[in-house]
């Protein structure tokens, strides 16, 4: 019963610590976004909200004659004009990024009133001039930072340095951003280019003045379309909303994974009742003859349960918390700051997830109760057994048998789908039928797979094996559960190592096809790449050419009339030597020339263009020109698919200048034979910008792996949970049977078999168990992983591979799952004493 109230706990600590330590990040950016917004916002109207790096190299800008108009308004304090950037790259003196590597921005902007809000000077002074720089406490300690220390600012408009004359520490939980300020004048001229010039207005209401009023007064008197006005919620909730939808993406993963958890604790507890109920068989059938009828029994095993639920989930509920503190901690380690004063308990966590705890316990429990409630009388006369299995068995394999082949018919469907919406409907209905139905037929399938485990890994042992397969044969629904509840984890594990490893392996195998640049230099942040850079790469000996590619947002209309909003690929010429697209009509290149553009071929079709159409493009913030279709490329490949390209001097032809968007990526190839050597020179090129990885081919399927490889192991960590259940389900059903067995142990330890040898028999039964639960899992996995690898083909990931030493080694781990488990139940069954033992009813 402990076991089970742990698996409980586990479960609802999982759920309550997830919505503990995501309200807890809510809470967090509230507080800082309430207390940083001022009463209303005044920005330019084509300004873009949230944490988007602009991709110009720097963000929309006011005159500063805004500032004026905004102070005349009716109702305004004080009006002051502020700089704010995202697209710059701070470096200490050993060239060190100071950047956060949790994916929070890097922010620089002028240090102003409005900053007091949520920040103080706790050392040195504000900068007082273009060689002075500010920096926040907590980037500052994460760096060894310290008055004096000079500083490196990277930005569109040019390399400067500063040294830090101050120390600012947030007065709210900073979640790790890291924060300089400069002086006014020097914010505008480095960060923006434009002495004068401010990102947006911080405007203060007088008394008694509401911020909807004072949007309103500020409205008429600069004009109601000319800039972006938000009031303090409005802002608030526009920069919530950015990180919420993050959070929630988060939230709703980590739930579905307690989900998991939950599911396999069922196995457990629906495991753990039956053999209660079989071992008390005798003592309802009395408690049946001496006047209790079948509901007051069923009652009463649900009311165990019921307690059960409640220990377990209450219990859960404060591990919840201590997980959530747990996972704050680790966060911070990781670079993003969470303050345990914001820890936020909602009243619905705890009732949820004591709720979902007893609920799952109750209804996990039912089926046993319900078996206990039918015990007769007469039970009481003779051995526990379980009348009425062999036809109850029939139904259930004739059941299963069912079940799962109507879902390999699903799998079937998914992956002969012409279309990946259709097929993966098809698919996850084939998931859900066929691990239901394994479930179901698990019994069936025991007598079969188990038997032919043991024969490998048993037979060598002799009669010891011969007695644990008996064991683990015995009972054929108990192994099947107990099996079942390891299967599910093992599944999800073999099915996602083999998408992984498909996704990696076409990406490759499209690289090796596809790419013909030696070098590919880009920001993993999406930071653009800033013309100093550009200009250093450019220079470097050894290079045959550099391709900039960038996209330009334009308005495209077909000949059909249909309009739609795209992003251009405008890139030098030598693009068509750097990416090989196999094309439907035209030549790559003529796409470069004059007027020109290409088209991918599901845009083609769609809109019947034909090699030589003219299609009208109009130019987000520039002109509105008709370009020739010379170029149609397939859209078979995942590379740049449905991409449509431009020359770059075409969109500096029609973009303004201070609208052009900078490069994202720079690709470069060596002269020939001199591979090697160019390599080295671009890395020592770019060494001051460490913002940019330089990565040959070699580098950037390494990169991929990596981060598919990064994604696994996050998901296989939250896996571990529903793993570390389920083994608990195997020790539960072992511990159990061990109590099942103690007469039978009696007698033979009574003719001669040594504590050894039970300790050995109950080690084996466990390890073939795991294995069983291991195959099955295993197998399935990679049937679902396959089919899903072929939806991922109809998107260009054409390539299956199976992930096999991945896929052994979990087999192989699941021995020793299976002996781990098995060590206390042996140990127990070993200390037995033998006339206790034989002597027990």
């Amino acid at each position: 019963m402990a076991l089970s109230a742990v698996a409980v706990l586990l479960s609802v600590a999982f759920v309550c610590g997830t919505l503990v330590f995501t309200d807890t990040m809510n809470t967090t950016f509230d507080k800082l976004f309430a207390v940083s917004s001022s009463d209303v916002t005044v920005s330019p109207k084509a300004a873009k909200g949230g944490e988007e790096i602009p991709d110009r190299g720097k963000p929309e800008m006011l005159d500063g004659a805004a500032v004026e108009q905004v102070r005349k308004a009716e109702g305004v304090a004080g009006a002051e004009g502020a700089v704010l950037s995202m697209s710059v790259t701070v470096v200490d003196a050993e060239n060190e990024n100071m950047g956060s590597t949790t994916g929070a921005p890097t922010i620089a902007g002028n240090w102003n009133d409005n900053e007091l809000k949520s920040m103080k000077i706790t050392s040195g002074h504000a900068p007082r001039g273009p060689t002075e720089v500010m920096v926040d406490a907590d980037t500052a300690a994460k760096h060894h930072l310290k008055l004096g220390d000079e500083l490196r600012t990277i930005a569109v408009t040019g390399d400067f340095r500063a040294r830090i004359s101050g120390i600012a520490t947030f007065t709210v939980t900073n979640p790790g951003a890291a924060v300089v300020y400069f002086d006014t004048p020097t914010a505008q001229q480095n960060l923006l280019g434009a002495p004068g010039a401010f990102t947006h207005v911080n405007v203060t209401a007088e008394d008694g003045v509401s911020d909807e009023q004072l949007k309103q007064n500020i409205a008429s008197a600069v004009g109601a379309d000319t800039y972006k006005l938000q009031t303090a919620k409005e802002a608030a909730d526009a920069n919530r909303k950015d990180v919420g939808s993050f959070l929630d993406v988060m939230k709703y993963v980590m739930l579905g994974f307690a989900g998991i958890a939950f599911l396999v604790g069922i196995f457990l507890i629906f495991n753990t009742f039956s053999m209660l109920v079989a071992q008390r068989t005798r003592e309802i059938g009395l408690m049946r003859a001496i006047g209790a009828d079948s509901g007051q029994v069923l009652k009463s095993v649900v009311v165990e349960a019921f307690l059960l639920g409640v220990v377990g989930s209450v219990l859960g509920v404060g591990a919840g918390v201590g997980l959530a503190v747990g996972l704050m901690e680790l966060m911070g380690q990781m670079g993003m700051h969470l303050s345990t004063d914001d820890l936020t308990v909602a009243w619905t966590t705890p009732v949820a997830g004591v709720v979902l705890g007893v609920v799952v316990t109750v209804v996990a429990a039912f089926v046993p109760a319900r078996r206990a409630g039918k015990v007769s009388p007469m039970a009481a006369l003779r051995e526990s057994g379980t009348p009425g299995d062999k036809k109850a068995g029939v139904v259930r394999a004739v059941l299963g048998l069912v079940l799962t082949a109507a879902g390999g018919a699903g799998l079937s469907l998914a992956s002969a789908a012409d279309e990946a919406g259709p097929g993966s409907l098809w698919l996850g209905l084939g998931v859900v039928l066929t691990l239901i139905g394994f479930i179901v037929i698990g019994p069936l399938l025991a007598a079969g797979v188990v038997r032919a485990l043991s024969g490998v890994v048993l037979r060598p042992f002799g009669s010891v094996g011969r007695l644990a397969e008996r064991n683990a044969l015995r009972n054929p629904r108990r192994t099947g559960a107990t099996a079942a509840a390891l299967m599910i984890g093992l599944a999800l594990v073999a099915c996602l190592s083999v998408v992984g490893s498909s996704m990696v392996a076409s990406a490759t195998d499209e690289l090796d096809k596809s790419v013909g640049a030696d070098f590919i230099v880009n920001s993993e942040t999406g930071q653009p790449v800033m013309p100093q850079a550009e200009q250093a790469l450019r220079a470097t000996a050894g290079l045959d050419h550099v391709t900039a590619y960038r996209e330009v947002e334009a308005e495209v209309t077909a000949p059909d009339g249909t309009t739609e909003e795209v992003g251009l690929g405008a890139t030098d010429p030598t693009y068509a030597q750097d990416l090989r697209r196999k094309m439907i009509a035209g030549e790559h290149a003529a796409a470069y020339g004059k007027d020109s553009m290409s088209v991918g071929s599901q845009y083609a079709a769609a809109h019947g263009i034909r090699l030589g159409d003219r299609l009208k493009v109009a130019f987000a913030g520039g002109n509105t020109v008709e370009l020739k279709v010379a170029a149609i490329t397939s859209d078979e490949g995942n590379l740049d698919k449905t991409m449509k390209y431009i020359s770059t001097a075409v969109a500096e032809a029609n973009v303004p200048a201070d609208r052009m968007p900078r490069p994202f990526m720079l690709l470069a190839s060596a002269k020939d034979g001199q591979q090697d050597t160019a390599y080295a020179a671009v890395k020592a090129a770019l060494a001051e910008y460490p913002q940019y990885k330089v990565r040959n081919q070699a580098d950037y399927k390494q990169s991929l792996k990596d981060q598919v490889g990064q994604l696994l192991n996050m998901v296989y960590g939250l896996l571990a949970l529903a793993i570390v259940v389920a083994v608990l389900g195997v020790v539960n059903t072992l511990a159990l049977s061990v109590v099942e067995r103690t007469r039978e142990i009696g007698l033979m330890r009574a003719i001669g078999l040594s504590r050894r040898q039970l300790r050995r028999m109950i080690r084996l039964e466990s390890v073939v168990i795991a294995l069983f639960g291991a195959l099955l899992g295993l197998g399935l996995g990679m049937g679902w992983g396959a089919t899903a690898q072929q939806l991922l083909a109809l998107e260009g990931l054409k390539v299956l591979e199976i992930p096999w030493p991945t896929i052994l080694g979990v087999f192989a781990a699941s021995a020793f799952v299976g002996l781990f488990a098995a060590l206390v139940p042996a140990f127990r069954a070993g200390r037995m004493n033998v006339l206790n033992a034989i002597a027990s009813e």
